[in-house]
């Protein structure tokens, strides 16, 4: 009988509470803040973080997960008695991270050779962020705890990430210019006319689909533009950061535009905080 393993790294924004229900091992990225480490989404909640943030002198840094650290979850997994890790990495053309699990699962297996037939690693690149495939993880580990078959799971989690859609719009400019998500003269230009991007990301790389005048034209874009590209059947999902009233109007905007509720309305932890602002709003659905 198969025993799956679920990984994921922080960047996947997958809440501490779905976390521990479903059993799922999230790997913490290091965040540099002037002298202090931190592990992200363990060492603060999203809204601690919000607040460190914006009263720091410098926006943090954070750094890539090397491959001991994925050197140990396969050696643990592996000592269990786990039959199959699923591990769903951060956007391999935004971070070394997915190369690195990918040169521990070989070295892992050249130091184990008798693994290789009865402990099966499966290390899935999402080219995108957030819970953009935080929920494919989650809704993985659902599947696996009602008998799905490894190779099942890996099969909805490759197919989620491959037609997910994340767009996002964030309200502060300067941590998207900081981060290179938008030029400097873009970001110089939005600022100055009141203009907001609608990003998102296509095949890794980051998008501008289109800037709208104001935050209340914001909410109308993301809406209209899910509405028209969200496959029938998928589940909407609501981003938010520390704008909480943006946030509620988005929600409401959803409930009269796209009817049902979100499957979860959840605040971007400390990665994606760093690189596009704690000021953002967006939506996440299968096209």
């Amino acid at each position: 009988m198969a025993l799956i393993k679920f990984s994921t790294d922080s960047a996947a924004d997958v809440p501490v509470s779905l976390r521990e229900e479903l059993n799922i091992q999230v790997l913490p990225f290091p965040i540099a803040m002037g002298e202090q480490e931190y592990a992200d989404g363990f060492d603060f909640t999203p809204e601690e973080f919000y607040d460190m943030l914006l009263a720091a002198p410098n926006i943090p840094t954070h750094a890539q997960l090397n491959p001991y650290v994925f050197t140990q979850i396969f050696e643990q997994a592996w000592q269990e008695g786990y039959t199959d890790l699923i591990h769903t990495s951060i956007n391999s053309k935004g971070s070394a991270t997915c190369a690195n699990a990918l040169q521990a699962r070989e070295e892992f297996y050249q130091g184990h050779p008798e693994a290789k037939d009865a402990f099966h690693i499966h290390i899935i690149d999402s080219l995108n962020y957030t819970m953009g495939y935080g929920w494919a993880v989650v809704h993985g580990a659902r599947m696996a705890a009602q008998g799905a078959a490894p190779q099942e799971v890996v099969d909805f989690i490759q197919d989620w990430v491959d037609h997910v859609r994340v767009i996002f719009a964030p309200l502060d400019l300067r941590f998207a210019k900081k981060s290179g998500r938008i030029s400097a003269a873009a970001a110089f230009m939005g600022e100055a006319l009141g203009l907001k991007p609608i990003m998102t990301f296509t095949n890794g790389e980051s998008k501008i689909l289109s800037k709208v005048r104001g935050e209340k034209s914001v909410i109308s874009g993301l809406v209209d533009m899910c509405k028209k590209e969200r496959r029938a059947d998928s589940p909407y999902l609501i981003i938010r950061g520390n704008n909480l009233e943006q946030a509620d109007r988005l929600l409401e905007a959803c409930r009269q535009g796209l009817g049902g509720e979100p499957a979860i309305v959840f605040g971007i932890g400390g990665v994606i905080a760093i690189n596009a602002g704690p000021n953002l709003i967006g939506l996440i659905y299968r096209t």
